[in-house]
């Protein structure tokens, strides 16, 4: 194992579409092929767009994949990662069932059920203050300390591969679509699916929250950058800095960055709302995308969540053993998001 937690075979490297295809092997068993729904259809959206339904995904996200592909490859017996919320469920699910005990870090401002629901699941939570850079630095730092593999959200290679597998499966199921747009936090779910498309001649959009648009900022300035903490509503998207493994792939083929307030994203939430789709606010953030492009094209907009409060509601109650949380101090200002 190295210095930062993760294996040799995988530390530093970056995955190729042949990861993706392999992720989707891996993973088959254990994750939901999503369908593809009919989204809304505004004129300025014809001929159609469609949505990616991840928020119907086992553990409520599209996170499940990747943690998935890189709890199935590692050969780990505890592990550590630091999440927002959807990637530290997707972990405690699956690391239940395979007897990996899990610690999830969680930034001062994380969604209080989501933190209930990972409990629940038979993990552990420890709770910083600061935003998502400290609940990375903490995370590390307590793999290192105790010899847990780190699996991060987003910035690793087999986490990206398994995200990848979104992409494979819309566009071998709409394989004219013209235009796909993608929710993008810490960049592993935009970076699979560029992966995925690596081949294939499709727009791929990746959509920001306005106040946490680090892709779009470190673009621009040619290399990463790293943004305050902020307080978006999509709270799954709160990253401030482009992760390493994401950053070159999304770098060399997305098409285009959107950015999107609040109440854009509120209101895409109410319109899939009105349609059916239970979304959580980061999983709406894609069709706010889709909408602010007001495009004429064949889209698929990637639904990447649906953790409501119900959802998480019935999360909490599936194991009400193991409901540690402990708090480390830290001497950042804590920050509202």
């Amino acid at each position: 194992m190295t210095a930062t937690g993760l294996r040799p075979a995988t530390a530093g490297t970056r995955p190729g579409p042949a990861d993706v295809t392999a992720a989707a092997a891996r993973i088959a068993p254990h994750v939901r092929r999503t369908p593809l729904l009919s989204g809304p259809a505004p004129a300025a959206h014809a001929p159609r767009l469609l949505l990616k339904a991840e928020h119907l995904q086992h553990g409520g996200s599209f996170k499940t994949r990747g943690a998935a592909n890189a709890l199935l490859a590692l050969d780990a017996q505890r592990v550590v990662t630091g999440s927002s919320g959807n990637h530290g469920i997707a972990l405690a699910r699956l690391a239940r069932s395979l007897g990996i005990r899990l610690t999830v870090v969680l930034a001062a401002g994380a969604d209080p059920a989501k933190s209930a629901a990972i409990r629940a699941l038979g993990a552990e939570t420890v709770r910083v203050g600061g935003g998502v850079a400290e609940r990375e630095e903490r995370a590390g730092a307590l793999a290192r300390e105790t010899g847990a593999v780190l699996v991060p959200s987003s910035d690793h290679p087999l986490v990206v591969a398994g995200q990848g597998t979104v992409g494979a499966e819309l566009l071998a199921d709409a394989p004219e679509t013209e235009t796909v747009y993608v929710p993008t936090g810490g960049g592993g779910l935009l970076a699979g699916v560029c992966l995925a498309a690596a081949d294939h001649p499709v727009r791929i959009v990746g959509v920001e929250p306005a106040d946490a648009a680090r892709y779009a900022r470190s673009l621009a300035a040619g290399h990463p950058v790293q943004l305050p903490s902020c307080a978006t509503v999509a709270d799954g998207l709160r990253g401030q800095r482009p992760g390493r493994v994401p950053y070159p792939i999304i770098r060399d083929r997305v098409d285009d960055l959107i950015a999107v307030g609040d109440e854009e994203i509120l209101a895409a939430a109410a319109l899939l709302r009105g349609g059916g789709v239970d979304a959580e606010p980061s999983g709406a953030v894609a069709l706010a995308g889709a909408l602010r492009a007001g495009r004429r094209e064949r889209a698929v907009a990637v639904v990447s969540g649906g953790n409501t409060p119900a959802r998480l509601h019935a999360l909490h109650r599936t194991d009400p053993t193991r409901t540690t949380e402990s708090t480390v101090a830290t001497t950042t200002e804590e920050h509202t998001s």
